[in-house]
Order: structure tokens, then sequence, then C-alpha cells
């Protein structure tokens, strides 16, 4: 069995969540399969291609911004200073969206969104870089999340909807959130790859007509299930 939890960058609170409830189920199990994970993608070639083409499709259909923002979703500072991988992921997934784009340094932030309660947060927040953008009447900006491979409340809400409130009430112009991968047919070409990379080389079981013999004698012997 392969786990393959669609978190591009790894943190301790998304996929490696998903990977201690897959692991409680099968701590119960006499009989457990043989098990792969796959960690995550931040910085997968099919993943950023993907990634780069959709905003393309996007600027050659609306035109280019002045800015191009890539919020990723939060986590408290205190889970960095812990050991936990998922900021510099995120700092990787801009740096190679960025250079598939050809932007320069200053074309680009990468910022954090959905912070809660008074702890700090991963910075720069989200709300804050589109305040400042704002006041500084910047023309236009493009948000996009590279965090998330569809669209949910927290990109269609949070920053398709609030994101632009914040732009323009502090006096921005121009605001577009660009969507997700979604189901974009070189995305899902992408997740194939990455799961057949990632199940080649494992000894599988023989014909289906053998495990069928194989059942059909546990039965006679007395098996259950």
């Amino acid at each position: 069995m392969l786990l393959v939890p669609l978190y591009p960058q790894f943190a301790a609170s998304t996929t490696a969540t998903a990977f201690d409830k897959a692991f409680e189920t099968w701590s119960e199990m006499r009989n457990q399969p043989a098990v792969r994970t796959i960690r995550s993608f931040h910085d997968d070639a099919g993943y950023i291609g993907a990634l780069a083409q959709n905003i393309r499709d996007y600027w050659a259909a609306n035109g280019r911004p002045d800015q191009l923002v890539m919020s990723f979703h939060g986590a408290p500072r205190f889970t960095l200073e812990r050991g936990d991988p998922y900021h510099c992921e995120c700092q990787k997934t801009g740096r190679l969206l960025a250079e598939a784009l050809g932007l320069a340094a200053d074309q680009y932030r990468v910022t954090f969104q959905s912070r809660f309660g008074r702890a700090e947060w991963l910075k720069p927040y989200t709300a804050d870089v589109l305040e400042e953008l704002g006041r500084k009447k910047t023309g236009r900006v493009d948000v996009v999340c590279p965090g998330f491979v569809s669209d949910c409340i927290e990109t269609l809400e949070e920053i398709a909807l609030e994101g632009r409130g914040i732009y323009t009430q502090a006096g921005g112009r121009d605001y577009h959130y660009i969507p997700c991968l979604n189901e974009r047919p070189d995305w899902l070409r992408a997740l194939t790859d990455l799961v057949e990379r990632n199940l080649a080389g494992w000894t599988l079981a023989t014909d289906v007509r053998d495990l069928e013999r194989g059942r059909l004698c546990a039965h006679a012997l007395g098996a259950k299930s």
C-alpha cells in the first residue's frame, strides 16, 4: 500500500497526522500490509511544472500582475524552531516556481495565511503583505496558493474574497486570485507519474488467479475471511 497525502509540503500537523492515523489503524491488525509513503512533493518537477503552466495560462488570458503573492497555509513559529521542515519546503517551492516563471526577486512574495490565537506564526502574514501592497497603490496583485492542489474554503473565501477586501480597502486597485491545480490534466499526469515512481520495485503477488486459488484453499482449510 502507498500512502499519498495531497499536501505538497511536509508538516507534522498535516502529512504526519495522516500517516499517524493510518498506522494507528494498522497497529490493530494481525496481517499488516507492506507500506510506503510519499513524504512530500514540494520540489517535484512535475508539480512545479504544472504550477508554473497554470499561472502562465492564467496570465495569457488575463494579463500579468505587478506582484505575484504565493500564499501558503500558516503554522506556529515554534514548529520551525522544533525542526518542522514545512517553512523550508514552502520557501523552496516558491523559489522553484519563481525560477520556472522567470520572476525576479522583487516580482513575487512568499507569505503565510490562516493564523489563529496570540502566538507568533510563520511570517510574513499574507494579510499584512496584501495591506502593504494596497497602501503602496500597487496596480495589480495576483495571489496563488501553491500549498493546495485543489481549491477549498481557505482559498476561495480567505484568499479570493477576504484577501481582495484587505487589498482594495488599503488602496490597491486590481486583485486576481489564480485557482489551484484542481483537475488540470498536466497536474494529474504529474501525480500519476509521482505515484508510479513510488510504486516501482515492489515484489508483488503473482497472478490474480493464483491469489484466488489461495483464497479458496484457505477457505477449504477453515479460514473465515
